[in-house]
């Protein structure tokens, strides 16, 4: 947690390093753990989660763990309207291409991915259906391997992220969503990753290359 100085309110601090908190704890915490999260006192705690709740900030659950609430969706539209704005012909296209559902993923710090839009094909037969918002670990299912994939090779990492990066593309089987794969490939530049998810794949190669070919249309316009 950074440190507050004299130019700073200590109370807007303090109920922003709540939401840090509750971003690395998505489980929920309760307000003992918070109080301890950021060094101050329960009735502080108290006082500053009363405040977000107001706000819808956050909320608290019927076990009385506290976590991010939707409020926060409601601030963020703003800061991600122009990208979902570009990006949507983009992955219309794609979808139509493809016959295939088409999303777009967010990175959310160090260890998640959001999915931040999600385009379904008009006349497909059958089709995987996701809920945008979905939040996932980055280590698991294409979106977020493309993404680790942008950064240069670290120890430990899965062979998958190697692969994405020779290939330019990641692909993923059954780990978001069971018999499900996922091919993904990271927007030139950005945080961010364009990706299809398939029941099946019988040319992965032009399939990949396909959704590159869409990730770097919308780098070029995002420029």
């Amino acid at each position: 947690m950074s440190e507050v100085d004299s130019g700073m309110s200590k109370t807007l601090h303090n109920g922003l390093q709540i939401l840090e908190l509750l971003v690395a704890h998505p489980q929920g915490m309760t307000l003992t753990e918070i109080a301890e999260g950021v060094g101050v006192h329960r009735t502080v705690a108290h006082r500053l989660v009363r405040t977000l709740e107001a706000h819808r900030l956050c909320r608290r659950d019927r076990f009385k763990r506290i976590s991010l609430g939707t409020g926060l969706v409601r601030l963020a539209e703003p800061v991600e309207q122009d990208l979902r704005t570009l990006a949507r012909p983009v992955l219309e296209e794609l979808t139509d291409l493809t016959q295939a559902t088409a999303h777009l993923v967010v990175r959310e710090g160090a260890d998640e991915v959001r999915m931040l839009m999600i385009v379904e094909p008009r006349q497909a037969r059958m089709h995987v259906s996701f809920r945008p918002g979905q939040v996932d670990p980055i280590d698991r299912g294409s979106a977020g391997l493309a993404l680790l994939s942008a950064a240069p090779a670290a120890e430990g990492e899965r062979e998958e992220v190697a692969l994405a990066r020779k290939r330019g593309f990641a692909v993923s089987y059954g780990e978001i969503a069971p018999s499900i794969i996922g091919i993904s490939a990271v927007v030139p530049g950005r945080d961010v990753s364009i990706g299809l998810s398939l029941f099946s794949a019988p040319d992965e190669e032009s399939l990949g290359r396909t959704v590159v070919d869409a990730a770097q249309r919308l780098g070029s316009l995002l420029r």
